[in-house]
């Protein structure tokens, strides 16, 4: 049976245009109820209009609900996939509950600075000095994209015992350091090519190895030419970038969430570049401030900064180092914010609009209340709110979901149906990720002590020697853990007796 059409969605899916990327399933009032990605929109949008043979029950009751749909094109498959994960965080539609678990959420890992680089999967992103791509919803067709990159750019899942050869070396999927059939220099460089792939770099990448098979055939050179020859092929077999970039392509003008930001706020255009700051410590040690950049909506984590800040437990202070620091005159190469979310109350959103007044820096910038879910705008911070608030002195408090309130950063600011929902989740990815991103860098710090201290005071082990024990075994846990011959594989024998016996009299006095 054929599905009854309204003439405003007919119109719609006569409008879809037969290229990648996201699409919104609306009810009458407006509210996304489902995010989608698709290879070709004008296919996988109508597939669900065409009949009900076949089709489940949640996707039946999905259907009827649909009023209109509307959708942004992007240039690859790859940018799709990416940009789905960001709208459903942000939009958290009902009908997505399958994607709504932050479990879900998957990063590729790939630690070019590791004694071995590995290629991996996480769901929880550290500031290890590896670089991370993602999200992805669902770790399965991630898995799948890295099993044919693979064969294109052959890598190590985890590091290589000697003598031992697996199945994966034998099939072409690892670079085989342990035999010599790659040298580590040729390694690195194969994945850097990786991660320009991961970026979108696709079509530059197939046209360098094209130039390469003809210079190599030019010199007489088959043997090597015909391998650049056997990549060629792996690589254009790939047919579709499945692999998601960390580029936006997205069209403003229809996000909601960003129009409604610039009608909340009174702000003169809608925010392109949206920055959200957190400040971390334990007791005023080890404290730190992050930075983190959404770009139309979108988080851009190559424009992520992160401060070390000696200001001890003063999170009004330490955020107003942060930002002075951030705008200072040798930082304006980062680019101008249009808007700024400062993780705190009243009195970090009042340090924040000193240090733009003090710096001449003409950026609004908005609190966002953690404990009780609010935000809060003051006298000068560049914002005219268009909705009534509580106004105390120069603050004035707004509620956006019906003063519910929740302690903490778990699942708060939740937004409701109706005015200014959007804006709600697009706020907490903001302030989420800026705290997320704070104390992982602080989680590392701390860890970074912990095993400076433990191996301080060891005769013969300087610091040298504790940088490379830090660097290529990691925690005391794992100090611990290690074998002395694993140590002193490292650092030699007589300083690996020492590390034992200082760390393993403190692993026993514990």
């Amino acid at each position: 049976m054929k599905m009854n059409v309204s003439d405003v969605l007919q119109k719609k899916l006569k409008e879809l245009p037969g290229r990648p990327g996201v699409y919104f399933h609306k009810d009458a009032t407006g509210e996304v109820i489902y995010v989608g990605k698709a290879a070709n929109l004008k296919n996988r949008v109508r597939s669900y209009f065409r009949k009900q043979e076949g089709m489940d029950v949640k996707t039946r009751v999905l259907v009827g609900e649909i009023a209109t749909v509307d959708w942004v094109e992007v240039e690859t498959e790859v940018d799709a996939l990416f940009l789905e994960g960001e709208m459903v965080k942000r939009y958290m539609p009902r009908w997505n509950i399958l994607l709504r678990d932050d479990k879900s959420c998957t990063y590729v890992r790939i630690g070019m600075k590791d004694v071995v680089p590995t290629v991996t999967l996480t769901r929880n992103p550290l500031d290890d000095g590896a670089s991370y791509f993602g999200p992805y919803l669902g770790s399965g067709p991630i898995r799948k994209a890295l099993r044919y990159l693979r064969r294109v750019y052959p890598f190590y899942e985890k590091p290589f015992k000697d003598g031992k050869l697996d199945l994966n070396y034998h099939m072409g999927l690892t670079p085989g350091l342990e035999t010599g059939k790659m040298t580590e220099g040729e390694y690195r460089e194969s994945l850097r090519k990786l991660v320009r792939y991961i970026k979108g770099e696709r079509v530059a990448l197939v046209k360098e190895l094209e130039r390469e098979m003809r210079e190599l055939a030019e010199k007489l050179e088959y043997e090597k030419a015909a391998a650049v020859r056997k990549q060629w092929m792996s690589m254009k077999a790939l047919q579709t970038q499945v692999v998601f970039g960390d580029r936006e392509f997205l069209d403003i003008s229809k996000d909601r969430a960003l129009v409604e930001l610039k009608e909340l706020f009174g702000l003169a255009e809608i925010p392109v570049r949206i920055e959200g700051y957190d400040v971390s410590h334990m007791g005023g040690a080890n404290v730190v401030g992050a930075m983190v950049v959404f770009k139309n909506g979108v988080s851009s984590r190559a424009d992520y900064r992160k401060f070390k800040v000696g200001g001890g437990n003063d999170d009004v202070g330490n955020m107003r180092e942060v930002l002075k620091r951030r705008f200072a005159v040798r930082n304006e190469k980062w680019g101008k914010p249009d808007l700024v979310l400062v993780d705190g109350g009243k009195g970090q959103l009042g340090a924040a609009v000193e240090v733009m007044r003090e710096l001449e820096v003409d950026v609004s910038v908005v609190g966002v209340m953690k404990r009780a879910d609010e935000l809060v705008v003051c006298d000068g911070s560049g914002v005219r709110l268009s909705m009534e608030g509580v106004r105390d002195g120069r603050f004035t408090v707004v509620n956006l979901h019906g003063g519910k309130k929740r302690d903490g950063h778990g699942k708060n600011l939740v937004g409701m149906s109706g005015s200014y929902a959007d804006v709600v989740g697009l706020v907490q990815r903001v302030r989420d990720e800026a705290h997320r991103f704070a104390v992982s860098y602080h989680t590392l710090l701390r860890k970074k002590r912990q095993v400076g201290s433990a191996l301080d005071g060891i005769d013969g082990v300087g610091p040298k020697t504790r940088a490379v024990l830090k660097r290529r075994v990691g925690s005391v846990e794992k100090i611990r853990a290690a074998s002395e011959e694993e140590l002193a594989g490292i650092i030699g024998k007589d300083k690996a007796r020492r590390v034992k016996e200082a760390v393993g009299e403190s692993d026993a006095g514990a």
